[in-house]
This record gives structure tokens, sequence and C-alpha cells, in this order.
């Protein structure tokens, strides 16, 4: 399936769309809710993983199963060190989003009661207790830009969220994704108020994975896409499957040719654990959609990111045969 931004044919100025939620593997992200875990999302910037957590929050509360809110924490990167002006920024920003797009005016209605009986260092997980206590149904909280807070302001929000892990999910959130640039596991903070430096780990200790949004397989996908649209413009067209983590095909490309509808399947793989395995796994996956689709030409194309490999490692083409079918292999 193709998405697009503006329609007719793809020209240099026409832009390719994924619907958010596919940028995610958002099997494992329910999985992970249900499981009641707190793990981290992280992405290079300018990869939509703002626009994946607005969409998670619209489906979670759409199914009407969790009590789901989207935070952004980055106003609170003004107060560097200063812990009561971030702790202050955060829950009102929190408080707000939870009144005007939820409807639910619980941590509004509570901020300043909370704030003079908790204090900046226990405020956060006092208000998350208590709201979750309110709240019909369990929670799950999103945080944006996590990691643009700065030392101990980021330190505290870190601990208040781990204080209350055993409490989940009837007294805290059931789950909790931090989402930011960087894994908040690596992170290294100084502690103006320890003179220490904190790392993420130490933080936030929770037995927490960390996913990545599915950035840059999908970005070759609509770069290889984009470009074989020029090639079949003449009457021919490029789909795409989108269900990522159900082992389909990433392209699909159909053209006429005298007078016959010609087919041939590509998939896109990113190289991880060993060469081996990508391979073996992607021609059975090539293979399988090839048998969909009626079709005997296949090509398998491996990204081989490895900054510590050379070029004449990683480029390479070569073909194998999978169950009497020929399949072309190209290494990039």
């Amino acid at each position: 399936m193709r998405f697009f931004c503006t329609a007719g044919p793809v020209r240099s100025q026409d832009h390719y769309c994924l619907p958010p939620l596919t940028r995610l593997a958002l099997s494992e992200v329910l999985v992970l809710i249900d499981q009641q875990q707190y793990f981290a999302l992280h992405a290079p910037r300018q990869t939509g993983k703002t626009t994946c957590l607005l969409a998670l929050m619209e489906h979670l509360n759409r199914a009407g199963k969790y009590h789901a809110l989207y935070c952004n924490v980055e106003l609170a990167q003004a107060a560097c060190e200063d812990v009561q002006r971030g702790m202050r920024a955060i829950f009102g920003e929190m408080a707000s989003r939870a009144r005007d797009f939820l409807n639910d005016p619980f941590l509004f209605d509570h901020q300043r009661t909370l704030f003079e009986q908790f204090g900046p260092d226990g405020v956060l997980n006092a208000a998350i207790t208590e709201w979750s206590k309110a709240s019909a149904k369990p929670i799950v909280l999103l945080i944006d830009e996590i990691d643009a807070l700065v030392g101990d302001v980021l330190i505290s929000v870190l601990r208040q969220l781990r204080a209350g892990y055993d409490k989940r999910p009837r007294h805290f959130p059931q789950s909790i994704i931090l989402c930011g640039v960087r894994d908040v596991r690596d992170y290294r903070m100084h502690s103006a108020q320890e003179q220490a430096i904190i790392t993420g780990g130490s933080a936030f200790n929770i037995k927490a994975e960390s996913l990545r949004l599915e950035n840059f397989q999908r970005r070759e996908i609509l770069l290889m896409q984009a470009f074989l649209q020029r090639i079949v413009n003449s009457g021919g067209r490029v789909e795409r499957e989108y269900g990522l983590g159900r082992k389909r095909t990433d392209l699909l490309v159909i053209w006429p040719y005298k007078g016959l509808l010609q087919k041939t399947v590509i998939e896109l793989k990113i190289l991880r654990d060993s060469r081996q395995k990508t391979v073996a796994e992607g021609l059975e996956q090539t293979r399988n959609y090839m048998d969909l689709c009626a079709t005997d030409e296949g090509h398998l194309l491996i990204f081989d990111r490895d900054a510590n490999k050379t070029w004449s490692e990683k480029v390479f083409r070569r073909t194998e045969s999978c169950r009497s079918a020929t399949i072309t292999i190209w290494g990039m």
C-alpha cells in the first residue's frame, strides 16, 4: 500500500507519508504496556517520535482499556539545575494536557495542594500516585523529550518515577514510556546537589526495555520506492506493505510488459546479528511473498550499518536458491 501527502504522480516535490503507528513495532509496544513495563523509545531527531506518541495515545484511549496521556517536558529545559522551577513546569504541563486533551481536571485542580505538601522532590511521584488512584482505568504516561532535561531536574524526574514503580498499576501508571533521542540508560548527568556524575541506569534502574523507532529501514524503503516509481511511471506502480512485525515484504513492483502484468518482490532488511542469519530470514520472507504474488522474480536488499566495515565488505551481489526459486541478494 502507498501513502502520499499529495495526490497524483510522484514528483520531486512530493512526499511520502507513513501512518504514524506503522513507525512503531505496535504489537510489541502494546505487549510491553499490557505487561506493566516501563521502557524507553528513542530515535534521531526529525524521525517522527512526537507524531508516533500522539498517535499511540489516541489509539490507547480509543481502545478504552487505558487512560493514556502524552506530555512534552521540553519546556522545563530552561530550568537547568533548578528542580523547583523544573517540576513546576513539568507538573503544570502534565496537568494542563490531562485537562485539555483527556477532559480530566484532577491534576489541574490539585496542583497547588500537592506541590505545597510534597515539594519539588516528591510532587511528581505524589501527583501520579493520587491521579492513578482516582482514575477508573490504568494510566499510561507517554513522556516526550525526556533528554531535553538537564542535571538535577532530570535526575529528580527519573528517581520519582522509579520510586513509584512497585505501586503500579493501581497506585501508579500501568506503563511509562520515556521518549528522546538517546536511550535513558546511556545518560550521564552531573548533579550539582550531589557533586557527582549520575548515570541514567542508576537513576532509573527499573528493568526496562528499550525500543527504537523503525526510522532507518522505513526511510530506506521510501527512498527506494521513490526511485522505483520514476522507473515505472510509464504505466507501472510500486506497492508497499506496512504491517510491521508480520514478516511481510516491503516493496512490490508491478508493470505491464508485452500485454502481461510483471511482478517483482523486493525485500529490504537491516543486517542484525549475522549476515548468514539475516540472509536466511530474508530469503524465506521474500519467497513466501513471491508465492502469494504468483511471481518468480525476487530481490533481497541487505543494509549493513556497521561503521567499522569497509564498503568492499558491505557491497556485494549474488543469487541464491530458495525453495526452487532464484533470488538476487544485494548487499549495501
